[in-house]
């Protein structure tokens, strides 16, 4: 009961403060030790956050409790340019700071019991975010929004912020001495809210912006839930080698507050994703691990809509084809090493890559969610105590990168879009967690 309890309060904190923006909005990583060496766990599980990553894991690590905490700062904005020359504009030139909300607090949970040698039943409390912007200068507050959409001009600040609850039951066995498989329920809770977006409540020559005017915007926070599965498997080939896969099923969502922005009225689905992993024991001391993960955002219509239909006059936000954040899928390229420099000090680094989803075209509305950074570098430790329970550390940083955008207001649309102009779109950032590991003898 006081397990199930901690659980809860976890959940209710992972809720209210998740912000990941990594590898899309996905998490780098689950649990403290995978953070470490950039996310990589689906062939080396090593704590009750496994789950997580590949759920066959839990069953190798044995009776703990794991409980953590990361403070996450995203640097994100958007500079605009071309929009000020001669004619019918936009006149919103400027470089703008999405980081009126800068720092967050990101706690992590994980519970495990072992059913004998062979069984186990855990539970993996974690997120996702990272669709969080606030402009406290907003360029969708500017009056001249009103040149090629009627209605009123946005509101400071502006943005939108989205946040994505996972509690994973978990059970896994050892079906022979070499190989595990596992599963985990999910239950899976996000929360959206958007701002200063009133621009978009209008019309424009084609007819009204929104299938929905009145939830477009500053409707507060919205949440929805949904169930989905993911399943894993590790096998050990030899002495020194494991491999490992895991697939997780889409999860619906719909945010009724917001039906008049997103497409389908309002439909938010949580891709589907899949990965293999492969972790080598190099030497009795270092072990050097590997993963790749898909995840596909193509499938999910309110990230992956593009967004060329809405300055062609043909669709509007909100409708079943209305447009999105134009958002590709991705591939993720993880490696990842655990040194064990003593009995009692394991140190850890890796570095991860990806094709960041915006296209040049779609930088638009991803004003409102620049999630563009591709290499991240990490590094991390772990000190066994003395009374064998484990304090655990890890810092990520995610290099600075542009994505330069290309008619980012549709001018060469038919009917020329809102008009010239272009929107770049910047971030970097930085994250750095603690974690305490609870190991029951």
């Amino acid at each position: 009961m006081k397990l199930t309890k901690i659980a809860v309060l976890f959940a209710a904190a992972g809720l209210s403060a998740s912000a990941f923006a990594t590898n899309g909005y996905f998490a780098e990583g689950y649990g403290m030790k995978a953070n470490g060496m950039a996310g990589v766990g689906i062939a080396l599980p090593q704590d009750a956050l496994a789950a997580a990553t590949n759920p066959a894991g839990m069953v190798m690590v044995g009776d703990r409790l794991d409980a953590g905490l990361t403070w996450f700062k995203p640097v994100r904005g958007a500079d605009i340019s071309g929009t000020n020359s001669p004619g019918p504009t936009l006149n919103i030139d400027g470089s703008y700071n999405g980081n009126g909300d800068s720092s967050f607090l990101i706690p992590e949970f994980g519970y495990n019991k072992m059913l004998g040698w062979d069984m186990s039943l855990g539970i993996s409390v974690y997120g996702n975010g990272g669709m969080n912007s606030r402009y406290n200068v907003s360029p969708f507050a500017s009056g001249a929004l009103g040149t090629p959409m009627t209605g009123v001009a946005g509101q400071n600040p502006g943005g939108v912020n989205l946040e994505q609850l996972f509690i994973a039951p978990t059970f896994a066995m050892k079906v022979n001495k070499s190989n595990a498989l596992g599963v985990s329920l999910i239950f899976a809770q996000q929360r959206f809210g958007a701002t200063g977006l009133q621009a978009f409540t209008g019309a424009t020559g084609a007819g009204p912006i929104s299938v929905s005017p009145g939830n477009v915007t500053d409707k507060g926070n919205d949440t929805t839930t949904g169930w989905g599965l993911r399943f894993g498997w590790t096998g050990q080939v030899s002495d020194s080698v494991t491999l490992g896969a895991t697939y997780a099923t889409k999860i619906k969502g719909k945010f009724d507050a917001y039906k008049g922005l997103f497409a389908g009225g309002g439909e938010f689905d949580i891709p589907e994703n899949y990965g293999v992993g492969i972790a080598f024991k190099a030497t009795p001391q270092l072990t050097i691990a590997a993963d790749v993960q898909q995840i596909n955002y193509g499938k999910s219509k309110a990230i992956a809509n593009t967004v060329d239909c809405f300055f062609a006059g043909t669709c509007q936000l909100g409708a079943e084809n209305g447009p999105g954040f134009g958002w590709r899928d991705m591939t993720v390229f993880k490696l990842g090493a655990s040194y064990d420099y003593s009995k009692d000090l394991t140190l850890r680094a890796g570095f991860s890559t990806n094709r960041q989803p915006i296209p040049e075209s779609q930088t638009f509305f991803n004003i409102l969610a620049p999630g563009v950074v591709e290499n991240h570098v990490t590094i991390g430790a772990t000190w066994t105590l003395a009374n064998k329970n484990e304090l655990t550390v890890g810092y990520m940083h995610a290099f600075s990168k542009t994505v330069n955008g290309t008619n980012s207001f549709g001018a060469t649309a038919p009917g020329g879009g809102f008009g010239p102009g272009t929107v770049n779109l910047h971030m970097y950032e930085d994250s750095l967690g603690v974690a305490y590991g609870i190991k029951f003898q």
